[in-house]
């Protein structure tokens, strides 16, 4: 689908699997959120294998919003990738596709990043609409992923942030990235800052993510992580020069 219209100054990346129940009433509240703002934007939704009526909906989803398709389920981590690498925007919002996620906090974690002059402002889900299950779970691997890796994230987990595109684009890819997204940043050098977000019952649909596939996969990849921590390097380039003709 080709791009056309202003270029964006904040593009939101939403993936998306067998959310049909969802989509229309969270577009409609992107575009409420987004009414009246002096910059363009855009909603680009990711459609990550859906079997249902996800991609005929997001096919009907007037502009600002645009969709790509993936061939088969790749995940949510290959789902932002894809997104960050299509997106247009100098910003890159983002939420979950299941409207648990609040997109008129977007709005205000961008101002906020703005005016702090931040790289990156992250949420944290402060009351938190899960059960007591998820709420363990979520704490347990947020403080193992802090503890192992070096870097203190209120709330590694949330799905509402907003960053400069430039922070997304080279970071090091792996099956479940998404989860370290602010760590990723931070150790790229970036900076960050963590706002208090808002955070609702599903819309629809039903969670992807369990015990047996959060936990253990979760804990293995934070000692990659933290093998990456330590060996990597972050660089400005202080001056160039010479004919690139």
């Amino acid at each position: 689908m080709p791009d056309s219209g202003p270029v964006p100054f904040l593009s939101l990346v939403i993936p998306v699997k067998n959310e049909e129940a969802t989509i229309p009433a969270l577009a409609a509240e992107i575009d409420v959120a987004f009414t009246g703002v002096d910059y363009p934007w855009e909603a680009l939704w990711i459609d990550d294998g859906s079997n249902d009526r996800t991609l005929e909906i997001l096919k009907a989803l007037p502009k600002p919003h645009r969709w790509i398709s993936f061939d088969r389920n790749h995940g949510q981590s290959a789902a932002f990738a894809a997104g960050f690498r299509h997106a247009r925007g100098e910003w890159i919002g983002t939420v979950d596709g299941d409207g648990q996620n609040d997109p008129a906090d977007l709005r205000k974690q961008l101002a906020y990043a703005l005016e702090r002059r931040v790289d990156m402002v992250n949420g944290i889900r402060a009351q938190r609409a899960d059960n007591l299950v998820r709420k363990i779970s979520s704490k347990i691997g947020n403080g193992t992923r802090n503890w192992l890796t070096g870097r203190s994230v209120s709330d590694v987990g949330c799905s509402t942030r907003v960053a400069k595109r430039e922070c997304v684009l080279e970071l090091p890819f792996f099956h479940g990235n998404h989860r370290f997204l602010p760590t990723l940043v931070a150790m790229r050098g970036y900076t960050i800052a963590e706002i208090p977000v808002n955070h609702r019952q599903r819309a629809g649909g039903r969670s992807k993510y369990g015990i047996n596939n959060r936990l253990w996969s979760g804990l293995r990849d934070c000692f990659g992580v933290r093998w990456l921590a330590h060996r990597n390097r972050s660089w400005k380039v202080a001056q160039s020069g010479g004919s690139q003709g």
